[in-house]
């Protein structure tokens, strides 16, 4: 079915967005549950400074839906009418819709975290260690934290992790800690890591020497490649049980199709098209 004037369009944001797989899984979970040409999902290169141009534009243009990725999920918030209380807490926004009150974020990044993680263990009192401190990050956190995770978060700055752990202290019954880089070779005493920096994004890098990896860890890196990013690629040579950031993208993404169509999702046809 061919688009027409009234369909309804879905934007993904973000600097970069090339590599995004969220237009290939929208429009294909659109194609399954025939709302091909009622919706369409498309993608824009948005750099920080263009935010402020580019979002009340998409406003005025009554965009249905609008994802945010980096750099833009902390910064798009002072352009809502509304803010769901979930992403008032993460105090990050990767899902806005329109709705009669006006736009409207939400975050089901947590989601995207959580709910592979639970698949393979329960979370409660696991010793997870969290790389970075961003957007993705404080949705890991909240998350992580929800499920009565043990987690120190490790960033370049510290002071950053920090002030994370300070936020969400009255969250959990067990506080966070904050870290360091240079405090990474403690990584063996972690059950489980995720990392939610874009390392291995750009090039085949990781924050993690293979060293320090076990059979008996969880590795969840939230970037995803065709190829496998480098934190993955390590952990499956030593047998580690991985998560890759295609299972992130789908288990947000679930929930941030049915906010924008208000239906049920597809979920086993956006697995399908994402090869899991």
């Amino acid at each position: 079915m061919l688009a027409t004037s009234k369909t309804k369009i879905c934007i993904i944001i973000g600097d970069p967005v090339r590599h995004s797989l969220s237009p290939l899984m929208h429009n294909h979970a659109y194609k399954q549950t025939n709302l091909e040409g009622k919706f369409i999902f498309i993608a824009a290169r948005v750099k920080n400074k263009q935010l402020s141009t580019v979002f009340p534009a998409l406003k005025h243009m009554q965009v249905q839906g609008i994802t945010c990725t980096a750099p833009h999920k902390q910064t798009v918030i002072k352009y809502l009418d509304q803010i769901d209380s979930t992403a008032s807490i993460i105090d990050a926004v990767n899902t806005v819709v329109k709705e009669k009150a006006g736009y409207k974020g939400y975050n089901t990044d947590w989601l995207g975290v959580v709910d592979p993680l639970e698949k393979l263990t329960d979370l409660k009192n696991k010793k997870i260690a969290l790389l970075g401190a961003g957007g993705a990050a404080r949705a890991a956190v909240y998350g992580l934290l929800k499920k009565g995770a043990r987690l120190t978060i490790f960033n370049r700055t510290q002071d950053k992790a920090q002030k994370l752990v300070e936020e969400f202290a009255a969250m959990a019954k067990y506080k966070a800690k904050s870290a360091g880089l240079d405090e990474l070779s403690t990584i063996p005493n972690y059950q489980i890591i995720v990392n939610t920096t874009s390392v291995g994004l750009k090039q085949d890098k990781s924050l993690i020497k293979p060293d320090w990896l076990k059979q008996n860890h969880i590795v969840f890196d939230a970037v995803y490649s065709e190829a496998g990013t480098r934190l993955i690629n390590d952990a499956q040579a030593k047998k580690a049980q991985v998560i890759t950031g295609k299972e992130m993208l789908l288990y947000q993404g679930i929930a941030q199709y049915e906010l924008y169509t208000g239906q049920k999702a597809p979920v086993q046809a956006m697995k399908n098209i994402l090869n899991l």
